[in-house]
């Protein structure tokens, strides 16, 4: 009986951790979701998940409101998508430059702001963070009540907007118009559609809901800032996009797998059930990244849009 509760407490602990873990991924592939489904790469997730996880504890130190340090993070994100967003639909530019550029504006912006900032180099003060949400009626059930009966407001928000994603994009008419601008831009402009237009405000989403990811590590999950905190979080997050198949539930499917990953040499580290792992935790830290690069080699048979990474050039009309 006591080996029943054990295991029962260890399986609610474990999805309680990945549920943790895979939420600032969940999020920002749920980003690069809307960049890619209009036809815009964007490889910079990992330098909107940077400046929007500083932009929320500079925020919160400056206000004490984690809340209006979220807000802050969303804005920043979406504000560095916009550049992105210029350069590859505005001015045509290489995608997978402008995403490389990105992630280093980001790394040494941040980096710089730390010393403006707090005067370190390192790591921030720490700030307030979202207090976790207690959700009484599912608290006592077993497994469950462990993993969702308390955790951070953004893992619940994370696993609204899966839903939300999906509807929007395969039950609205904007949606249709994101599939349709990486599918088939031609057909969307000859609807009288701008392209750019949607392609733009999908890379703008992509950038909030990586922020949104930032927020989570920075202000949720920890309480302060440290220099490049991402760790390869957005590249993951870009590997679930790619393992997911561009889809939402996809998203999420691959970022508790990635999540489960990372919960778990968690709980190897602090948990004497565990113990007996120690040996394996750095192996067991190396398996995501190269999930990473099985992902991106193409070896899981993803079907990106039709019309990913190409510039739209408007067709003259007689």
């Amino acid at each position: 009986m006591q080996d029943i509760q054990t295991l029962v407490a260890l399986t609610g602990w474990l999805l309680k951790a990945t549920l943790m873990m895979s939420t600032p991924l969940v999020l920002a592939a749920l980003g690069g979701l809307f960049s890619e489904k209009t036809g815009i790469v964007n490889i910079g997730l990992e330098g909107m998940m940077l400046i929007g996880a500083f932009s929320a504890v500079a925020a919160t130190y400056f206000t004490d409101n984690p809340w209006l340090g979220v807000l802050a993070a969303v804005i920043a994100g979406g504000m560095l998508a916009s550049i992105h967003a210029i350069v590859c639909v505005k001015y045509k530019g290489n995608q997978i430059v402008s995403g490389a550029g990105i992630i280093l504006f980001a790394g040494g912006f941040t980096t710089l702001m730390l010393e403006v900032v707090w005067g370190v180099k390192g790591v921030s003060d720490s700030v307030t963070r979202l207090p976790n949400v207690v959700i009484e009626p599912i608290s006592d059930i077993p497994i469950l009540g462990v993993a969702l009966g308390a955790q951070s407001p953004l893992v619940y928000i994370m696993l609204i907007l899966v839903v939300v994603s999906w509807f929007v994009i395969y039950k609205t008419p904007f949606g249709l118009r994101i599939q349709a601008a990486g599918e088939d831009p031609s057909a969307l402009d000859a609807a009288g559609v701008s392209v750019s237009s949607v392609r733009m405000i999908g890379v703008v989403l992509s950038g909030c809901l990586s922020g949104l990811g930032g927020a989570y590590l920075a202000i949720s999950y920890a309480s302060e800032f440290g220099k490049m905190m991402t760790v390869g979080r957005g590249f993951i997050a870009l590997a679930a996009l790619i393992f997911g198949n561009w889809t939402p539930f996809g998203c999420l499917i691959a970022g508790a797998l990635f999540g489960f990953l990372d919960g778990l040499q968690f709980a190897i580290s602090i948990l004497p059930e565990f113990s007996f792992m120690l040996e394996y935790v750095n192996f067991i830290k190396m398996i995501p990244y190269v999930l990473v690069i099985v992902a991106l080699a193409g070896i899981r048979k993803s079907v990106p849009p039709k019309a990913i990474g190409t510039p739209y050039e408007k067709e003259a009309r007689g």
